[in-house]
């Protein structure tokens, strides 16, 4: 009877624990999914043309939508400059919203149902070197109630993941 009282006592001591770890683990697979759909958009954003034409001109795509999927050729931002603010709120031709199983869910300002993750990103001209160099950020976050604008400049939350990389013309 006290061998069983002192095994009871030792396993319900436990139990925090294995809840502990199994909400981290939860959180670790939330922010991992997170960083995989930052990476797919930073992939898509630099495949955009950027570079020079044949006569050495700056050439910049500026039209591609690709909010949507497959990605649109016209009616989108492409590489244009977002507004500062992009990361901060949704932003027409600067977000898109991602269903639990990674699916694209188009664009606009308010998540469609079945959003589960926001993607918002950044192109901003390089102050060094604006013309030919651009810096393109990508934050990704998981929808929760309430949760549609942040605070700009904010500290990554858990549950999200943030991009960052630079992209400059080169001369073929």
């Amino acid at each position: 009877m006290v061998a069983t009282t002192v095994f009871v006592v030792g396993v319900v001591g436990l139990a925090p624990l294995f809840l502990l770890a199994a909400r981290a683990t939860s959180l670790a697979r939330t922010t991992t999914y997170a960083a995989v759909l930052a990476q797919e958009k930073m992939e898509q954003l630099r495949s955009l043309s950027w570079g020079f034409d044949a006569f050495n001109q700056p050439i910049s795509d500026t039209t591609t939508d690709v909010t949507s999927e497959p990605e649109a050729l016209a009616g989108g931002t492409g590489l244009s400059p977002s507004p500062a603010d992009a990361l901060s709120r949704n932003t027409a031709g600067y977000c898109d919203f991602v269903d639990a199983n990674g699916r694209s869910l188009g664009g606009g300002t308010t998540p469609p149902a079945g959003a589960a993750f926001v993607r918002r990103w950044s192109i901003e001209p390089l102050s060094a070197n604006p013309d030919h160099t651009i810096v393109i950020q990508v934050l990704v976050m998981r929808l929760r109630a309430g949760a549609i604008e942040r605070r700009s400049g904010a500290a990554r939350q858990p549950e999200e993941a943030r991009i960052v990389s630079v992209k400059t013309r080169r001369a073929s």
